[in-house]
């Protein structure tokens, strides 16, 4: 057997970022454009704000004007006009002045602060005559200094700026972050498309009645959620049947109109199974053994420069396999750097014992997360790991109720309220 890190090491030796191109992020193609990684940086060619404006629906005033206004003595000043959120603002705010000005607007000439709405009130005086306009009158009754409630030129990001770096995944902030500096074109690594093919004559994937010895086909399903789930383009290659002419052509195809391959079953030592006897002569693949459990065995390699993942057949097996071998190396694909591939580790307590097992393996234990003692997972605080009913690698049932995989070291004593660490699923 060889340590995960030897193996997941290997993978990675072995696989690039797919070459970049230019990808459009007007508002018809935010799908396509979310989640790619940026193969070059982004520099802002202008402010945002582009303008001083106020983050406070109230009142532009001159700060000094407001000194010592108090609820008990508050200051009154002439309403010079409103400015609402699109208009240019061509006001002009003057001592003993203020301008009704909502959330968003430009601040005035003249003005160099907000007073919240809430702190004020508007007087209406009584017409000198029949013909007269009344003037609106604001009471302020709160002293606000230079810049109160102001968002200034640049506040957010200024002209020249590296506002997204190499490596970043565009998620939505970084898409608003573009549109409000004018980009709706970046350079991107494109998400790889990955091609799942189930081989078997005892496969089964339709709603009928199972005959003795069939099985249904659980993995390719799995799998293709994994990776929609995980950004990448997932490809359905279908199930091919026990025939060495059928899985060469399913695997030259895949390996013409995918980026990566993803294959489970016929990767444990002594099988002598089609696939493996395929993949032996028309790729260049090494069958591991690797100290984890579940998901042992692992093969890798490539046909024609497109990796090859061979998961375990099981079906835990095969999701806990793609976890920790082939997710890392697809994100490297996609264009995250080194530090990013994962698998990511989060840290909890363990709400129950965990077997104690001497065998060599890392065991990789399906857990049930809750996030406080009273068991209520949608609430703050520390993550508390109950293993999962069912750890068999055939077990299905009990990873869909599982939210994480803990994994525990050979020969470790994991006990009630001892730390643990945690894979997040």
């Amino acid at each position: 057997m060889i340590p995960l890190d030897e193996a997941r090491a290997y993978v990675l030796e072995r696989v690039a970022p797919l070459p970049p191109n230019h990808v459009s992020i007007d508002p018809k193609s935010i799908h396509t454009a979310l989640g790619l990684v940026l193969a070059e940086p982004v520099t802002s060619a202008e402010n945002i704000p582009a303008f001083a404006n106020t983050a406070m629906d109230g009142y532009a005033v001159r700060a000094d004007n407001t000194a010592n206004a108090t609820d008990d003595t508050p200051v009154t000043l002439k309403v010079v006009g409103t400015i609402a959120a699109g208009d240019p603002g061509n006001l002009t705010v003057g001592t003993g002045e203020a301008a009704r000005i909502m959330t968003g607007a430009p601040l005035p000439d003249g003005a160099d602060a907000v007073v919240m709405v809430e702190r004020t009130h508007l007087i209406h005086p009584d017409p000198a005559g029949p013909d007269a306009t009344p003037c609106d009158i604001v009471a302020i009754n709160v002293s606000v200094p230079v810049g109160n409630h102001v968002r200034g030129i640049g506040e957010d990001v200024s002209i020249g700026d590296q506002v997204l770096d190499v490596g970043t995944e565009l998620n939505p902030a970084c898409l608003g972050v573009l549109a409000g500096i004018g980009v709706y074109e970046v350079i991107a690594h494109r998400r790889p498309r990955v091609g799942v093919i189930s081989t078997g004559d005892e496969l089964v994937d339709q709603p009928v009645e199972l005959k003795r010895g069939q099985i249904r086909d659980t993995n390719r399903r799995s799998l293709l959620a994994l990776l929609h789930k995980n950004g990448f383009d997932p490809v359905d290659l279908g199930i091919v049947s026990d025939n060495e002419a059928d899985i060469e052509h399913a695997f030259r195809q895949g390996a013409t109109d995918c980026d990566a391959i993803l294959s489970s079953g016929g990767v444990s030592m002594g099988d002598y199974d089609y696939v493996k006897v395929v993949l032996d002569r028309i790729g260049e693949m090494r069958w591991m053994q690797i100290a984890i459990k579940p998901a042992k065995p692992f093969a890798f390699g490539l046909i024609d420069e497109t990796p090859v993942f061979g998961l375990p057949g099981n079906p835990v097996s095969s999701m806990v396999s793609f976890e920790l071998l082939a997710k890392p190396a697809l994100r490297a694909m996609s264009g995250h750097p080194a530090t990013n591939l994962g698998p990511f580790i989060t840290a909890g307590i363990a709400a129950a014992d965990f077997a104690h097992v001497t065998d060599g393996k890392t065991h990789f234990v399906r857990v049930a997360v809750t996030r406080d003692e009273s068991g209520t997972r949608d609430e703050s605080g520390t993550l508390h790991a109950t293993p999962a009913t069912g750890q068999g690698s055939h077990q299905l049932a009990a990873l869909a109720h599982s939210h994480a995989l803990a994994p525990i070291p050979n020969g470790s004593h994991i006990r009630q309220g001892d730390p643990i660490q945690l894979i997040l699923l």
